[in-house]
């Protein structure tokens, strides 16, 4: 028994010096580590920047760009300081599919701005976005899901998947159609704005894609609704220098954090001039 306490001594030291030289080897890794955080560090703050100036490009574009028509109903509840509820109704890039997370979608860029430009206004936003939906599903849907809402002003965001998929299309009724809802809209309450496609390469490339902002610009005309030209704004994007790989997530379809950052600040922009 005597011989043991030595023996579980010199255990016990060796246990602790072990303990020692692993705990000085995870010191040492994570110094080892450290560079390579660093530099992953420096280049996330590297693409946060990049893409910043892709939006701040973007916004420029949008100078000169209006809706074509004002928002009486909006404005007016802005005036009175009354809540003014937004609906964004429309397809997947309406919902923000691309996106890095629901803050950087469209709408939510888009209410920010427009706290930002309007102080103390009491605005709330309502994103209807449907992944796939065609215009036929946004009219089917219009009265149960955004009108019973009673906005001050709905956002249609249409055209999309009908230029880029074989379910869509464009029928011989479809701008009647179009033109009907937006009277079903104002004679509800609410002012209208209608957002066309965006500038992605499947949609760029699609065949029906000149004939739908067609479509949507006369549609609007005829409605007297505002007309947001997203297509327009993100072609000037290009043209300014902004590859369209910038604007463009990986599905080739919807947007990055920069383009819907400038859409949502965009359109807050040009709401805000049209509520005055």
């Amino acid at each position: 028994m005597p011989l043991m306490l030595p023996l579980l001594d010199r255990l016990g030291l060796m246990a602790c010096a072990a303990s020692r030289i692993a705990s000085a080897a995870a010191v040492l890794a994570g110094f080892a580590a450290l560079p390579a955080m660093a530099q992953g560090q420096a280049e996330v703050q590297a693409e946060v920047q990049a893409e910043a100036q892709v939006a701040e490009t973007c916004l420029k574009a949008a100078s000169g760009l209006s809706l074509g028509a004002p928002l009486p109903r909006l404005k007016a509840r802005l005036a009175a300081g009354l809540p003014a509820l937004i609906v964004a109704i429309g397809s997947s890039s309406t919902r923000g599919v691309g996106a890095s997370g629901w803050p950087q979608t469209y709408p939510e860029v888009m209410q920010r701005e427009l706290q930002r430009l309007r102080g103390r206004a009491r605005i709330e936003i309502a994103n209807l976005g449907s992944n796939g939906e065609t215009i036929s599903g946004q009219v089917a849907r219009m009265e149960r899901d955004a009108l019973a809402l009673r906005p001050a002003l709905v956002i249609w965001q249409l055209g999309s998947n009908d230029v880029v998929w074989p379910w869509g299309g464009i029928g011989p009724g479809t701008e009647a159609e179009v033109v009907e809802t937006i009277s079903r809209i104002k004679a509800s309450g609410s002012d209208v704005i209608l957002m066309d496609l965006q500038n992605a390469p499947l949609v760029a490339g699609a065949r029906l894609r000149p004939a739908m902002l067609d479509l949507t610009a006369r549609a609007a005309r005829a409605g007297g609704a505002g007309h947001f030209q997203r297509f327009r704004l993100l072609e000037r994007t290009v043209a300014a220098g902004v590859p369209l790989s910038a604007l463009t997530s990986w599905d080739q379809l919807h947007n990055t954090d920069a383009a819907y950052d400038c859409t949502g600040r965009a359109i807050a922009r040009a709401i805000h001039a049209a509520a005055r």
